[in-house]
């Protein structure tokens, strides 16, 4: 199995765009409905932990962060973004992926990094264990979609680097 890992750039947005699209298609990934335009998602995201994973030349798996408040108390606080390909699902990517941006996060002095998972979601739960989060609690009836209340599970890692 031959894969880089890359910094994103805009020129990836066609293939990222994508396999966002498939993860809302199972409708356990978030809360969105479709993807952005590249403007809109980058603006939502910060510059930098941005990655794509290429397998053998094309984007299967990307990761970024986006922050959880525009107050300044909370500079170091970032919301996990990380979807992989339908087709490059249970290769271990993902787990490569957080791993690379959970290390790039305290380089940016990132020192708390969490993520809201649908509970259904049970991979991307234990992803997310493997790599040091844990679960902070459960937020019920957090959100509609298609007019049933859904819960998210929140999950955090302290970094024990950045922030002490």
């Amino acid at each position: 199995m031959h894969f880089t890992v890359d910094t994103m750039h805009s020129g990836d947005w066609t293939a990222v765009r994508t396999i966002y699209q498939e993860g809302i298609a199972t409708k356990n990934a978030t809360f969105e409905t479709d993807a952005p335009e590249w403007t809109a998602w980058d603006q939502g995201h910060l510059s930098v932990c941005r990655f794509v994973l290429r397998e053998s030349g094309n984007v299967t798996a990307w990761a970024a962060l986006s922050p959880v408040s525009k107050r300044k108390i909370y500079a170091g606080v970032a919301e996990v973004s990380i979807y992989v390909a339908e087709s490059a699902r249970g290769k271990g990517f993902g787990k490569i992926l957080l791993k690379i941006l959970v290390e790039s996060s305290e380089k940016a002095g990132i020192w708390t990094l969490q993520g809201g998972i649908f509970p259904e979601n049970e991979a991307s739960i234990m992803l997310h264990r493997l790599c040091g989060f844990r679960v902070v609690g459960r937020r019920e009836g957090v959100g509609k979609m298609d007019g049933v209340w859904r819960d998210v599970v929140l999950m955090e890692r302290r970094s024990k680097v950045a922030g002490i």
